[in-house]
């Protein structure tokens, strides 16, 4: 343990700008919910007519849980918004541990840190120190939020520390996908990867109101601490005890590898490449075919849960007679079907601005990585070698969606009796939200060209578009400040009228963040900001 005070004063350097950024973005998103909700539904009838209908849909209850007390401010914040806290909680956790455990080994700086005086568990302790204190300041931040507010303090301070538990606990998920896997990038897939099966565990439970698959989840213990409903104290102890064993259990793996290797060895290939890989676009898709297939993979995962669940939407009108009132002039109970599946697939459309962004950055680390370099001293241009994976960035981002249009349009054609009908419908629906992720992946790409330093700014303009449009209405922020996001010019599909024209926009936008990002590339020397 020797040097970790030292390490975490280094580590704190690092991300002087990342961790704030990420904790104001999680307490002010919160905040806001509450104050929204308390503007919007100031009257008991008016929050529990809410709760009653909307909340307790299966369909919207997969997405957000269950509501424990409709008729309170708090309960309704705590329904609003546990599930989106956590999931950032999670991932802001997860990418800091990985940051300073696994990137660090992979890219050589691990091993000069440890020829001083630094202790064999130094580097993780401190990468957990650093996680684990962020979650405790984020816990900090939202109690004071919301009992500034005139919530409750405890319900407040249990909120805090159900959202602080979840990141806890996938740092210790991460920790041990450090010692598992040579590279950042695939500890940080097995990392997300748990997050997203804890995610459908969580959904599939809360759907069915089969509390055994819930418990199985740290976002289901989330919810089941039950902030201003009654708190369930002892559930915090349930993110602490998995936290703790977690990273006993990667303190007792990293003393059985050697440093910069992984426990699970890497593929060893042929000796001699073959005819396949005779050109850069033939790596290209070999270094991106696992993660495309994992997310096409996981979007069909989703998809199918969505398109059968869309149906239970209809159900809260039966309850609601002024709410079926309402339908009956918009054209009935499938128009609020449409528009779950609406809104559903503007969330696939966000995640698949993960990829995008994901992949286009595959270039940077590459060229961190000195491999790009030696692809380059050959007879490869610079363009050209960039365009084979800027292809697979936005080819891949019409795959992903496509995998999820389909399993959603077959799930819910079935649930409907009209599964080819839906099968269109629903696969061009996710084709509409293509040219908003491609936006995210053209200002990746000019990032790599201009600034490659300030990459991880794709990741923070992906965070802020999804607040904006999750958040921006709710809030009753300004026309201009929610039209910052590409997604926000998209049409409505399906149930709404799709025009070519935002989209030809959105295309051209993209290609031109793409156009400028390689030429500022082909300007600057490798690996320089």
């Amino acid at each position: 343990m020797t040097g970790t005070l030292q390490l975490v004063r280094l580590a704190l350097r690092r991300d002087r700008v990342l961790l704030p950024v990420w904790i104001i973005v999680i307490t002010g998103a919160v905040a806001g919910t509450a104050s929204a909700i308390a503007e919007l539904y100031p009257g008991m009838e008016q929050r529990v007519a809410l709760g009653v209908t909307i909340g307790s849909t299966p369909a919207l209850q997969a997405l957000t849980g269950p509501v424990f007390d409709p008729g309170s401010i708090g309960g309704l914040t705590a329904w609003r918004a546990t599930t989106l806290a956590t999931v950032l909680a999670a991932m802001v956790s997860v990418l800091v541990v990985t940051r300073h455990t696994r990137a660090e080994e992979e890219t050589g700086r691990a091993e000069l840190v440890g020829a001083c005086a630094v202790g064999r568990h130094a580097i993780g302790s401190a990468a957990v120190l650093v996680a684990g204190g962020a979650n405790l300041v984020i816990a900090l931040l939202l109690t004071l939020a919301l009992a500034g507010q005139g919530l409750p303090v405890a319900g407040s301070l249990a909120f805090g520390l159900a959202v602080a538990g979840v990141g806890w606990a996938f740092t210790g998920v991460a920790v041990v996908a450090a010692q598992l896997t040579e590279h950042a990038r695939t500890a940080n897939g097995l990392s997300f990867a748990a997050l997203g099966l804890a995610f459908l565990l969580r959904a599939a439970g809360d759907a069915a109101g089969v509390e055994a698959l819930s418990w199985l989840s740290p976002l289901g213990w989330a919810q089941r601490v039950r902030a201003f409903a009654g708190e369930r104290w002892w559930v915090v102890c349930l993110f602490a005890l998995a936290g703790v064993a977690l990273v006993g259990l990667a303190a007792l793996l990293a003393g059985r590898r050697d440093l910069g290797a992984g426990l699970l060895p890497p593929r060893t290939g042929p000796g001699g490449a073959g005819r396949r890989l005779s050109s850069p676009s033939a790596l290209a898709w070999r270094l991106h075919r696992g993660a495309l297939a994992g997310w096409a993979a996981g979007f069909a995962v989703v998809g199918t849960m969505l398109g059968a669940l869309a149906d239970s939407v209809g159900d809260v009108v039966g309850d609601n007679p002024q709410l079926a009132a309402i339908l009956a002039r918009m054209g009935g109970a499938g128009a609020l079907v449409d528009t779950f599946l609406a809104a559903e697939t503007g969330l696939l459309g966000l995640v698949a601005g993960g990829y995008a962004v994901q992949a286009t950055l595959r270039l940077q680390g590459e060229e961190s990585a000195l491999r790009a370099e030696a692809v380059l001293a050959t007879a490869v241009s610079r363009v050209r070698w960039t365009l084979s994976h800027l292809v697979l960035a936005l080819g891949g981002t019409v795959a992903v969606m496509t995998a999820g249009g389909l399993a959603a349009g077959i799930a819910h054609g079935i649930r409907s009796g009209d599964p080819g009908g839906q099968l269109v419908r629903l696969v061009a629906a996710a084709w509409v939200q293509v040219p908003a992720a491609w936006v995210l992946a053209g200002i990746a790409m000019l990032l790599i060209g201009s600034a490659p330093r300030l990459t991880a700014l794709a990741w923070a303009a992906l965070v802020g578009f999804a607040l904006l449009g999750q958040l921006g209405e709710v809030l009753q922020l300004e026309d201009w400040l929610q039209g910052l996001s590409p997604y926000a010019h998209l049409p409505q599909a399906p149930g709404g009228d799709v025009s070519a024209s935002p989209l030809v926009w959105l295309t051209a936008v993209a290609a031109l963040l793409v156009l400028t990002g390689i030429g500022s590339f082909r300007l600057r020397d490798l690996t320089a900001g």
